[in-house]
């Protein structure tokens, strides 16, 4: 009798340490994800797509984590200023890092990635112009020299996949209806991020040079401030974002910002951090 006492016992003891470690999943699956608003939508259309949560209906390109429907896995988020995302992979089981943030990171997007997103046009990485100066000659002059193919044999060769050309029909680096002629002597600022918009831009500069145009890359490693020189008149133009961030920075700051024109997409992945494999959210 006491003997099946002690079993009945151990019994309970058992299931009540199951209960707890296992039925009650009170360790939580951390993902890192950026915090603005567009990139935050990617990073969670990225684990929709992959089954790890669902997303309402009518979530759209400002999705949060507020518009999960569905998170079976027990995830949680924590949503950090994009730059800063790689620095917090240690600290969490997952992150989604965009591409140029891995690349300064060290990581490889494609060999490091344990799953990256497709190449979606509408996260096409622009020239961005205050309006009204898109159809200036210094800007188109601008444009011809980033969606040249020299331009994207740079970005195939350098990246390998990481980055991904976005441009149909390449130029020879020049635009027939601009007079180079008149802009010998001629300087037009671009604010970017350092990679791998700045090194793009630097292949940009030597097409330009040689009608005598000068190319002055100002590096910015903020999401905000690129936007506000272009703005106020100070800087020429931006390369660093794509058009829904653009949109919804206009919207939420009163800006007039305008695509100049599309150079590539930038593959946002999603990286182990605690976790070496996807097996934690299976």
């Amino acid at each position: 009798m006491k003997f099946r006492k002690l079993t009945a016992l151990l019994l309970i003891a058992a299931l009540a340490i199951c209960f707890a470690s296992c039925g009650n999943k009170e360790t939580k699956i951390t993902i890192a994800v950026p915090n603005d608003p567009t990139n935050e939508a990617r990073a969670l259309t990225i684990l929709a797509n992959l089954g790890y949560i669902k997303l309402k209906a009518d979530a759209g390109v400002t999705a949060t984590v507020l518009d999960i429907e569905e998170n079976p896995h027990n995830i949680e988020f924590k949503e950090i200023e994009a730059a800063q995302v790689p620095n917090a992979l240690q600290d969490v089981d997952y992150a989604l890092i965009n591409s140029n943030y891995a690349i300064e990171a060290g990581l490889n997007p494609v060999k490091d990635s344990l799953a990256i997103e497709g190449s979606y046009s509408q996260y096409v990485n622009i020239i961005a112009v205050k309006e009204g100066r898109e159809n200036e000659d210094l800007i188109k002059a601008l444009v011809a020299a980033v969606q040249s193919q020299q331009v994207i044999d740079f970005i195939n060769k350098s990246y390998a996949g990481s980055v991904v050309p976005a441009v149909d029909n390449p130029t020879d680096g020049y635009d027939p209806s601009v007079d180079y002629e008149a802009l010998n002597g001629k300087t037009v600022s671009v604010a970017a991020s350092p990679t791998p918009h700045s090194e793009i831009l630097n292949i940009a500069k030597d097409i330009l040079a040689a009608k005598g145009v000068t190319v002055k890359i100002i590096e910015y490693t903020d999401y905000i401030q690129p936007n506000n020189v272009v703005e106020s008149g100070e800087i020429d133009a931006n390369f660093f974002q794509h058009v829904p961030y653009m949109d919804d920075f206009n919207k939420e700051n009163g800006t007039h910002l305008v695509n100049a024109g599309g150079v590539h997409i930038e593959p946002m992945g999603l990286y182990g951090g605690k976790q070496d494999s996807l097996d934690a959210l299976k």
